[in-house]
């Protein structure tokens, strides 16, 4: 049986890896795009619930949000349900988790051995993180979260019981917001300007009335929330002198700013200041000037939010190869699969937006990147539609398991041996039900070949009512200009409706709750 690596990042958009975005893309990630060079990068691959305990829960139970329990942020996991994992363990395989968990409780005998991120709401930290270690016992690791997180799981790794395969998920913050890069990262991209996405500017005219009220708009971000540093070393002042600013100053003690940067030595925090200080105070000083022109004020916070969140995705890039060289020294690559994941993509300024949430393709959509060296051919782009629902039903039958009946994914087996099931899926369903967050409704839809029909419902507070939305993927990929109430599509939305309908039977979402 071959052991599987599976390596997992949190909101890792597609458009900043390299495997996917290519030569021209805006960075370039060489030890993921290996992975794919010598395996098969899934082109069309989505989760079900774009947020991030939801989506690691579907991956470990096979199942959509609304049968395994784990409907939103903050929801109580049932540790006794079924989950692969365990089922790898009974069939002969050690398994491990480490890294970010985020679910609650901490895990308990999901894994044989598990080490997991503590603090910030289960988050964890980049800097000195804390972890949960599978005696219960927490710990204070000093440095980088993404390389103590490897560091780890290369540990595990040299202290398994070789007797058996191993099924190792380590399992990495980056590049969560808030977006804390390396100290020997900080400088990389700093004289780069990166050209903000087409729609950055867009005032959503063509789609609903809920996405003019929710919170995610990253060029409406005040001061103190943009520059995401830390005030200046010594003071509380920030450089962007506006009132958003001056009020953040006055309450500075019930700010959640610096929470962030309270765990960081004074050695680290020093090399912090020395390299934001100064461009904030340089933008201060050209904004007071009148010498900053309306659209970089609109774009200030891309580029500030853009630079670091690639900053982290170079060091889990890092990271991987890291991994990637110890199975080569090993001789461990012969016989093991590797797999990037992350849990969902993310926001990067289309529509003027950060965050995630909603069932747009940019935030839907996930990486999954797959090495099996002479099972998989190398070098493919498999453009079967895939779901993080097909993560747990792969893993056992790739193991030589029985699938168990519920799980509601399929085991994507086939495809990697290069053979597509003539009655594989076209299309999927999707739920988003943490109604109110990111004054945000709750969401649900269905992705087809060409067509994606989204239905949102059920704010707590804003009357708005049911609003649906029809995006024709072919000709409006960046899912600008709905087509819910042109009169040309109305056959096409009634049949979108209709799967809709039979998705949701099939899946058994008759009678969910809608709080």
């Amino acid at each position: 049986m071959p052991n599987i690596l599976f390596i997992f990042s949190d909101d890792h958009a597609v458009r900043t890896i390299s495997a996917y975005a290519g030569k021209n893309g805006i960075n370039q990630t060489p030890n993921i795009d290996r992975i794919a060079n010598e395996g098969a990068v899934f082109t069309r691959s989505f989760c079900g619930n774009s947020i991030c305990q939801p989506s690691r829960a579907s991956i470990l139970t096979g199942k959509h949000s609304h049968k395994n329990g784990v409907l939103s942020n903050g929801s109580r996991w049932d540790n006794q349900q079924q989950i692969f994992t365990r089922l790898l363990s009974a069939g002969g395989y050690q398994t491990a988790m480490i890294g970010k968990w985020h679910m609650h409780p901490t895990p308990s005998t999901e894994f044989d051995y598990h080490c997991t991120l503590t603090g910030n709401g289960g988050q964890g930290r980049y800097y000195n993180p804390e972890f949960i270690n599978h005696d219960g016992k927490t710990e204070t690791v000093m440095g980088y979260s993404t390389d103590v997180i490897t560091s780890k799981s290369i540990a595990w790794l040299e202290g398994r019981d070789k007797s058996k395969p191993f099924m190792l998920m380590t399992q990495f913050k980056s590049p969560h917001t808030n977006v804390m890069p390396a100290l020997r990262h900080l400088d990389k991209y700093k004289d780069v300007t990166f050209p903000a996405p087409a729609s950055y500017h867009s005032d959503n005219k063509g789609r609903i009335d809920y996405l003019d009220h929710t919170w995610m708009k990253m060029h409406g971000m005040k001061a103190p929330d943009v520059l995401k540093t830390g005030p200046a070393k010594g003071t509380y002042s920030l450089a962007v002198e506006n009132k958003a600013s001056q009020r953040t100053r006055k309450n500075h003690k019930t700010s959640n700013l610096p929470k962030y940067y309270s765990y960081m030595t004074p050695k680290q925090l020093d090399a912090w200041h020395a390299h934001y200080d100064p461009i904030n105070a340089e933008y201060g000083r050209r904004l007071a000037a009148g010498m900053v022109s309306e659209e970089e004020q609109a774009e200030f916070p891309y580029q500030r939010y853009l630079k670091d969140y690639l900053r982290c995705v170079h060091a889990v890039d890092e990271n991987v190869g890291r991994l990637l060289k110890y199975l080569d020294d090993k001789g461990l690559t012969e016989n093991t699969i590797v797999i990037y994941s992350s849990d969902q993509g993310f926001f990067l300024g289309e529509n003027g937006w950060t965050d995630k949430r909603l069932m747009d393709e940019v935030t839907m959509q996930m990486p999954f990147i797959i090495r099996w060296p002479k099972v998989i051919k190398a070098s493919q782009r498999i453009d079967s539609m895939i779901q993080n629902i097909d993560y747990a039903p792969t893993f056992l039958e790739i193991a030589g398991l029985k699938v168990p009946k519920d799980i509601q994914g399929r085991s994507l087996l086939p495809i990697l041996k290069g053979k597509t099931p003539s009655d594989w899926r076209t299309s999927l369903y999707y739920s988003y039900h943490q109604a109110g967050a990111y004054n945000l409704p709750r969401i649900e839809g269905v992705r087809g070949e060409r067509y994606k029909l989204i239905r949102y419902y059920d704010h707590p507070k804003l009357k708005l009512g049911e609003q649906w939305e029809l995006f024709d993927l072919e000709n409006d990929p960046a899912e600008q200009n709905s087509l819910a109430k042109d009169p040309e599509y109305a056959e096409v939305i009634q049949t979108m409706r209709k799967e809709l309908k039979t998705l949701r039977e099939q899946y058994g979402v008759e009678g969910v709750s809608n709080q």
